[in-house]
Protein backbone atom coordinates (compact mmCIF):
# COMPACT_ATOMS: atom_id res chain seq x y z
CA UNK A 1 0.00 0.00 0.00
CA UNK A 2 1.33 3.42 -0.91
CA UNK A 3 1.75 4.83 2.59
CA UNK A 4 2.35 8.44 1.49
CA UNK A 5 -1.02 8.50 -0.31
CA UNK A 6 -2.81 7.01 2.70
CA UNK A 7 -1.26 9.69 4.90
CA UNK A 8 -2.21 12.35 2.34
CA UNK A 9 -5.83 11.17 2.37
CA UNK A 10 -5.83 11.34 6.16
CA UNK A 11 -4.13 14.71 6.52
CA UNK A 12 -5.85 16.39 3.57
CA UNK A 13 -2.67 16.96 1.55
CA UNK A 14 -4.52 18.45 -1.41
CA UNK A 15 -1.59 18.15 -3.81
CA UNK A 16 -1.15 14.40 -3.30
CA UNK A 17 -4.91 13.76 -3.13
CA UNK A 18 -5.36 15.53 -6.46
CA UNK A 19 -2.46 13.55 -7.92
CA UNK A 20 -3.96 10.25 -6.72
CA UNK A 21 -7.42 11.23 -7.99
CA UNK A 22 -6.19 12.25 -11.45
CA UNK A 23 -3.79 9.30 -11.80
CA UNK A 24 -6.57 6.73 -11.43
CA UNK A 25 -9.55 8.55 -12.97
CA UNK A 26 -9.09 7.68 -16.67
CA UNK A 27 -8.05 4.12 -15.89
CA UNK A 28 -11.21 3.68 -13.81
CA UNK A 29 -13.44 5.19 -16.50
CA UNK A 30 -11.94 2.78 -19.06
CA UNK A 31 -12.43 -0.09 -16.59
CA UNK A 32 -16.10 0.90 -16.12
CA UNK A 33 -16.77 0.76 -19.89
CA UNK A 34 -16.79 -3.03 -19.79
CA UNK A 35 -19.98 -2.88 -17.68
CA UNK A 36 -21.87 -0.80 -20.29
CA UNK A 37 -23.02 1.92 -17.93
CA UNK A 38 -23.40 5.57 -18.91
CA UNK A 39 -20.24 7.66 -18.79
CA UNK A 40 -21.84 10.15 -16.39
CA UNK A 41 -22.69 7.26 -14.07
CA UNK A 42 -19.08 6.07 -14.30
CA UNK A 43 -17.84 9.53 -13.34
CA UNK A 44 -20.23 9.70 -10.38
CA UNK A 45 -19.23 6.21 -9.28
CA UNK A 46 -15.53 7.10 -9.44
CA UNK A 47 -16.09 10.16 -7.27
CA UNK A 48 -18.14 8.14 -4.81
CA UNK A 49 -15.46 5.42 -4.71
CA UNK A 50 -12.74 8.01 -4.14
CA UNK A 51 -14.69 9.55 -1.26
CA UNK A 52 -15.12 6.08 0.25
CA UNK A 53 -11.38 5.49 -0.14
CA UNK A 54 -10.71 8.69 1.78
CA UNK A 55 -13.16 7.70 4.52
CA UNK A 56 -11.39 4.35 4.84
CA UNK A 57 -8.03 6.15 5.10
CA UNK A 58 -9.34 8.46 7.82
CA UNK A 59 -10.78 5.54 9.79
CA UNK A 60 -7.44 3.68 9.59
CA UNK A 61 -8.75 0.73 7.55
CA UNK A 62 -6.14 1.18 4.82
CA UNK A 63 -3.13 0.49 7.02
CA UNK A 64 -3.90 -3.25 7.04
CA UNK A 65 -4.58 -3.61 3.31
CA UNK A 66 -2.04 -5.64 1.32
CA UNK A 67 -3.03 -4.57 -2.21
CA UNK A 68 -2.32 -1.30 -4.01
CA UNK A 69 -4.53 1.74 -3.54
CA UNK A 70 -5.56 1.47 -7.19
CA UNK A 71 -6.76 -2.12 -6.69
CA UNK A 72 -8.61 -1.15 -3.52
CA UNK A 73 -10.20 1.88 -5.21
CA UNK A 74 -11.27 -0.21 -8.21
CA UNK A 75 -12.74 -2.81 -5.82
CA UNK A 76 -14.90 -0.14 -4.20
CA UNK A 77 -15.83 1.16 -7.66
CA UNK A 78 -16.73 -2.30 -8.93
CA UNK A 79 -19.06 -2.80 -5.96
CA UNK A 80 -20.72 0.56 -6.74
CA UNK A 81 -21.01 -0.38 -10.43
CA UNK A 82 -22.82 -3.60 -9.52
CA UNK A 83 -25.12 -1.60 -7.26
CA UNK A 84 -25.87 0.80 -10.14
CA UNK A 85 -26.52 -2.07 -12.56
CA UNK A 86 -28.92 -3.61 -10.05
CA UNK A 87 -30.76 -0.28 -9.66
CA UNK A 88 -30.98 0.07 -13.44
CA UNK A 89 -32.32 -3.46 -13.88
CA UNK A 90 -34.99 -2.88 -11.22
CA UNK A 91 -35.99 0.34 -12.98
CA UNK A 92 -36.09 -1.45 -16.34
CA UNK A 93 -38.30 -4.21 -14.94
CA UNK A 94 -40.63 -1.60 -13.46
CA UNK A 95 -40.73 0.38 -16.72
CA UNK A 96 -41.49 -2.74 -18.78
CA UNK A 97 -44.28 -3.65 -16.35
CA UNK A 98 -45.81 -0.23 -16.95
CA UNK A 99 -45.59 -0.73 -20.72
CA UNK A 100 -47.47 -4.01 -20.37
CA UNK A 101 -50.21 -2.28 -18.37
CA UNK A 102 -50.43 0.46 -21.01
CA UNK A 103 -50.90 -2.18 -23.72
CA UNK A 104 -53.99 -3.47 -21.95
CA UNK A 105 -55.54 -0.16 -20.83
CA UNK A 106 -55.94 3.16 -22.53
CA UNK A 107 -53.16 5.55 -21.72
CA UNK A 108 -54.12 8.28 -19.29
CA UNK A 109 -52.83 11.75 -20.10
CA UNK A 110 -52.05 14.02 -17.19
CA UNK A 111 -51.19 17.64 -17.83
CA UNK A 112 -48.32 18.76 -15.68
CA UNK A 113 -47.69 22.44 -15.35
CA UNK A 114 -44.00 23.23 -15.20
CA UNK A 115 -44.55 26.79 -14.04
CA UNK A 116 -42.78 27.73 -10.83
CA UNK A 117 -44.67 29.09 -7.86
CA UNK A 118 -44.04 32.68 -6.75
CA UNK A 119 -41.90 31.43 -3.85
CA UNK A 120 -39.81 29.29 -6.20
CA UNK A 121 -39.30 32.23 -8.55
CA UNK A 122 -38.20 34.45 -5.66
CA UNK A 123 -35.79 31.78 -4.43
CA UNK A 124 -34.42 31.29 -7.94
CA UNK A 125 -33.91 35.05 -8.42
CA UNK A 126 -32.07 35.58 -5.13
CA UNK A 127 -30.08 32.37 -5.48
CA UNK A 128 -28.64 33.82 -8.69
CA UNK A 129 -27.63 36.93 -6.70
CA UNK A 130 -25.33 34.85 -4.50
CA UNK A 131 -21.67 34.44 -5.38
CA UNK A 132 -20.54 31.39 -7.32
CA UNK A 133 -19.00 29.75 -4.24
CA UNK A 134 -22.26 30.05 -2.27
CA UNK A 135 -24.27 28.75 -5.23
CA UNK A 136 -21.89 25.78 -5.50
CA UNK A 137 -22.00 25.12 -1.74
CA UNK A 138 -25.79 25.17 -1.52
CA UNK A 139 -26.19 23.14 -4.71
CA UNK A 140 -23.86 20.41 -3.47
CA UNK A 141 -25.53 20.33 -0.09
CA UNK A 142 -29.23 20.64 -0.83
CA UNK A 143 -29.61 19.60 -4.47
CA UNK A 144 -27.03 16.82 -4.71
CA UNK A 145 -27.41 15.84 -1.03
CA UNK A 146 -23.71 15.62 -0.20
CA UNK A 147 -22.61 15.64 3.43
CA UNK A 148 -20.35 18.38 4.78
CA UNK A 149 -17.46 15.92 4.84
CA UNK A 150 -18.03 14.95 1.21
CA UNK A 151 -18.18 18.61 0.17
CA UNK A 152 -14.95 19.31 2.06
CA UNK A 153 -13.25 16.48 0.19
CA UNK A 154 -14.69 17.39 -3.20
CA UNK A 155 -14.08 21.14 -2.97
CA UNK A 156 -10.79 21.01 -1.07
CA UNK A 157 -11.90 22.66 2.19
CA UNK A 158 -9.81 22.09 5.32
CA UNK A 159 -12.55 20.26 7.21
CA UNK A 160 -16.25 19.68 7.41
CA UNK A 161 -16.43 22.44 10.06
CA UNK A 162 -15.29 24.96 7.45
CA UNK A 163 -18.00 23.68 5.10
CA UNK A 164 -20.62 23.93 7.83
CA UNK A 165 -19.58 27.52 8.59
CA UNK A 166 -19.51 28.52 4.91
CA UNK A 167 -22.90 26.90 4.29
CA UNK A 168 -24.37 28.73 7.27
CA UNK A 169 -23.09 32.09 5.97
CA UNK A 170 -24.49 31.36 2.51
CA UNK A 171 -27.92 30.45 3.90
CA UNK A 172 -27.95 33.60 6.07
CA UNK A 173 -27.09 35.73 3.03
CA UNK A 174 -29.86 34.07 1.01
CA UNK A 175 -32.38 34.55 3.86
CA UNK A 176 -31.38 38.22 4.18
CA UNK A 177 -31.82 38.77 0.44
CA UNK A 178 -35.22 37.08 0.42
CA UNK A 179 -36.20 39.01 3.57
CA UNK A 180 -35.87 42.27 1.62
CA UNK A 181 -38.48 41.10 -0.89
CA UNK A 182 -41.68 43.13 -0.41
CA UNK A 183 -44.45 41.08 1.21
CA UNK A 184 -47.99 41.18 -0.18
Amino acid sequence: MEQHYVDALKTENHFLIKELYNTNRNAFLNFAKQYYIAEMDSIDIYQEAFISLRKHAISGKLYDIKCTLKTYLFGIGKHLIYKKIKENSLRTNFDSAIYKVNDVYDEIQIEIENELTEEQLILQYYFKQLGKSCQQMLTLSFYRGLTNEEIATLEGYESEAVVRSQKSRCLKTLRDLIGKYPKK
